[in-house]
């Protein structure tokens, strides 16, 4: 059953890539795989094999790799991605030897692409469990890791009709999850080679912190003011900041969107009604413009980790839509969170909730009533702020944990 449906997506992928640029390229990224493998392949090399779904799942994989290389300089990273949001960005990252999509899960595909790397371990980021791969991987003897990993009770393994699917679980050397339920829900189903480390975005986000970049214009603009940055932003988010923000002009806003498109940009600044705004590309450290500016819209990529630091009160979009975005990388600055209520998920922003170092909205009424305590209360701001850092830190050290139980 499970190989059949993968050759009607596979049918479904060739015909949507027609229509679909995204698609397009995972189609062909797949299709070029095995180009790249046979031209980049030492056949006397050691291979570690990395697999990651997309950007996210790479960026929990990240701190494994360079430490392992770092350990061991003789090893070679092998890095692959199913979506072309992982791919495009990272294929040039220089943490990994070689770096390709990961060709679709058929019986064919995985003997050859592991005929062709011959990796002596596979670490597995977070949710990816491909059957055939997994089932020859074991077949090989060669250990297999899940690390990241965090399981629900919804998810198929768990269900009865998801008991014959639940097999690819046991082709795991090892699971390194990030809780205690995911713990659990494992145990009840046979599996006890279980170790509870935490999430590596944790370690991810303290290395950003400390590669920030210095950035002269956020430093001019936000130059002794209280400050107000949100990230990843989305439209229901902005109608309801830049709402409030509207009122009470005391503070400078920084708003980097998720999507920075022109139409998006011309939306935010019509909202901000009448407020003098500028975008980050048009102006410079020394602009008058900048200088007399109460809004700064972020509209390129690549900043937002390190503008954080800027930040008095942090905001991360996402939340009234599909899910909130990185949570983590605004908390390690030490300053409030504060996100919409899609984030049941995301166990991230509940420990920063329970902690209170992280805050929910569901409208604009709770996010005034939140800023204005956090503009009358300047201890309850800082201990916020303190908490937030403090969860990150308490919960780092998961890369640490993974490597010295894994032994090349």
């Amino acid at each position: 059953m499970y190989n059949l449906a993968i050759y009607l997506y596979l049918l479904g992928v060739a015909v949507y890539s027609r229509f679909n640029e995204k698609v397009r390229k995972m189609w062909r990224g797949e299709r070029d795989a095995f180009r790249i493998l046979r031209e980049q392949v030492d056949p006397n090399a050691r291979y570690v094999w990395f697999h990651a779904a997309s950007l996210g799942e790479f960026e929990q994989g990240r701190p494994l790799m360079e430490q392992m290389k770092r350990e061991h300089p003789d090893i070679k990273i092998l890095l692959t991605f199913f979506s072309p949001s992982g791919y495009e960005v990272r294929k040039n990252y220089e943490g990994a030897d070689i770096i390709c999509y990961l060709p679709l899960d058929t019986i064919t595909n995985a003997r050859r692409f592991l005929r062709t790397v011959r990796p002596e371990m596979a670490f597995f980021i977070k949710y990816e469990f491909w059957y055939n791969y997994l089932h020859i991987l074991k077949h090989r003897n060669v250990p297999v890791y899940s690390v990241s990993s965090i399981f629900r009770d919804g998810q198929v393994f768990f269900r009865w009709y998801g008991r014959q699917y639940g097999k690819v679980l046991k082709c795991f050397t090892h699971f390194y999850v990030q809780n205690e339920k995911s713990k659990k829900l494992l145990n009840k189903i046979g599996l006890n080679n279980v170790t509870i480390t935490g999430d590596t975005r944790f370690d991810r986000v303290l290395q950003i912190k400390e590669q920030a970049k210095q950035l002269p214009v956020i430093e001019q603009f936000t130059k002794g003011q209280k400050v107000f940055i949100a990230g990843s932003s989305w439209q229901p988010d902005e109608d309801i900041f830049i709402k409030y923000f509207n009122e009470h002009r005391d503070w400078k806003l920084v708003i980097a969107p998720h999507v920075i498109g022109e139409d998006h940009l011309q939306q935010i600044e019509k909202l901000l009604e009448g407020r003098k705004v500028v975008r980050y590309t048009d102006v410079s450290e020394n602009s008058k413009d900048l200088e007399n500016a109460e809004a700064l819209i972020i509209n390129c990529f690549g900043l937002l980790s390190s503008i954080y630091n800027y930040a008095g009160v942090t905001y991360v979009g996402g939340g009234f839509g599909v899910g909130i975005h990185n949570t983590l990388e605004a908390a390690v600055w030490d300053v409030p969170v504060i996100f919409g209520p899609n984030n049941e998920k995301f166990h991230e922003a509940q420990g920063l909730k329970t902690c209170e170092g992280g805050f929910e909205i569901t409208n604009y009424e709770d996010f005034e009533r939140l800023m204005n305590r956090f503009e009358s209360d300047a201890d309850y701001l800082k201990n916020a702020g303190q908490q937030a850092g403090n969860y990150v830190k308490q919960l780092s050290g998961a890369t640490k944990r993974i490597l010295s139980d894994v032994k090349l």
